[in-house]
């Protein structure tokens, strides 16, 4: 089964840099390996030395491919006969067929259609390994909840609409003025939500995870720890944290000053992501750029650790029995009581932490069980239900 790593943070803490380094060091250790951008910055190819990279996979050293995804193309086989319908709908309301199109263009397109590439790549099958350099994290966190959030709109509302549409299709064109969607529309939507829902399932299952990196500074360090938090919430496994742009040790006074204060915020990273591993990448004398250099800034900073292991344990959400009924555990790393609201509808879980909300079907057993309680430690949510355990997530 192919390995799926994807390594995010904040704006400028060299993410794509230690991608591309994770991914040579891969390919050197005789996996097939891709890596692939989602960052619409697309510095990628420039990380090797070789400026643009064309649509499709670009061997760049033996078992070493990178690409950074054609927009254009995919959102052509993707969204264009959706936009085709929306499109319309302005023209219809007097809106010049131009701008039509600019307004119906899908907010994060790249974002997404990156992710449909992925899942493309990894169901191809020619890739032990898929390193995955993604766009800075507010951008992929909204990445990373769509396929779930379009799941819960595709179950209940798309239905409801397609009746309807195919019920009164004559009589609301009247009473509205505007084409209303035909079936092709709504299977193009269907389309894009299955491809969406097998690439999240393919980046939360056993052999994904999610690696944060930033540069030892607050605003930073405190960026990454909302964001394991996070990304727990949404189900992803984060393996680990590669502290980058670690000053080495130096005589003079302003570099040690530096020093002094980026071993302040490491230890804070250390007790922080605990247990999770933590790396270093230094500074290097020169800009790391082809593959020697990528080589040799991985291999300082995962200090021999295999940069592709899958780590052991579970998943963020898990079903349990207890003394008294199940228990649904989802992990909030970092989180406290005060940072989680839970509401209960119908068969749905309402889990929100700060801004960020996500919404969990309950399993059968669960879904008309009375919740007995809930409480928020040790980094975990425990919702207890009255009902016994009869099907695990």
């Amino acid at each position: 089964m192919t390995r799926l790593l994807l390594l995010t943070g904040k704006g400028g803490v060299g993410k794509t840099t230690l991608a591309a380094g994770t991914a040579v060091l891969a390919a050197r250790r005789g996996l097939r390996t891709l890596v692939m951008s989602t960052d619409a910055a697309h510095s990628l190819g420039d990380a090797f030395g070789l400026g643009a990279t064309g649509a499709e996979p670009v061997e760049v050293e033996p078992r070493l491919w990178v690409q950074q995804v054609d927009a254009q193309r995919r959102f052509e086989a993707s969204w264009a006969q959706i936009q085709g319908y929306l499109v319309s709908v302005l023209g219809a309301g007097g809106v010049d067929p131009v701008t039509a199109e600019e307004l119906t263009v899908l907010p994060g397109a790249e974002e997404v259609l990156a992710l449909l590439e992925l899942r493309t790549r990894v169901l191809e099958g020619g890739y032990d390994v898929v390193v995955v350099d993604c766009a800075p994290t507010a951008e992929t966190l909204r990445l990373l909840a769509l396929p779930e959030a379009l799941g819960w709109y595709m179950a209940r509302v798309l239905p409801v609409e397609r009746r309807v549409v195919r019920a009164l299709k004559p009589v609301l064109t009247r009473a509205a003025g505007v084409p209303m969607p035909g079936e092709p529309v709504f299977d193009a939507v269907e389309r894009l939500h299955a491809d969406l829902h097998q690439a999240h399932q393919l980046l939360t299952g056993p052999n994904a995870t999610v690696r944060l990196v930033l540069t030892p500074e607050a605003m930073v360090v405190a960026e990454a720890r909302r964001s394991w938090t996070t990304l727990s919430l949404y189900g992803y496994r984060v393996d680990g944290v590669v502290a980058n742009r670690v000053f080495p040790a130096a005589d003079d006074a302003w570099t040690a000053g530096w020093v002094r204060s980026q071993e302040q915020q490491l230890a804070g990273v250390a007790e922080s992501f605990a247990p999770l591993p933590l790396w270093r990448g230094e500074y290097l004398p020169a800009e790391p750029i082809g593959t020697d250099g990528l080589a040799a800034l991985a291999e300082r900073a995962y200090a021999g650790s295999d940069p592709v292991a899958v780590p052991d344990g579970e998943g963020p959400l898990r079903l349990e029995p207890g003394p008294e009924g199940p228990v649904l555990r989802l992990a909030l790393p970092l989180a406290g009581r005060e940072d989680v609201d839970l509401a209960r509808h119908g068969d749905e879980l309402v889990v929100t932490v700060g801004s960020y909300r996500r919404v969990l079907a309950l399993p059968a057993s669960l879904a008309r069980a009375e919740v007995r309680g809930a409480a928020v430690a040790d980094g975990w949510l425990r919702v207890r239900f009255a009902a016994p355990v009869q099907a695990a997530l």
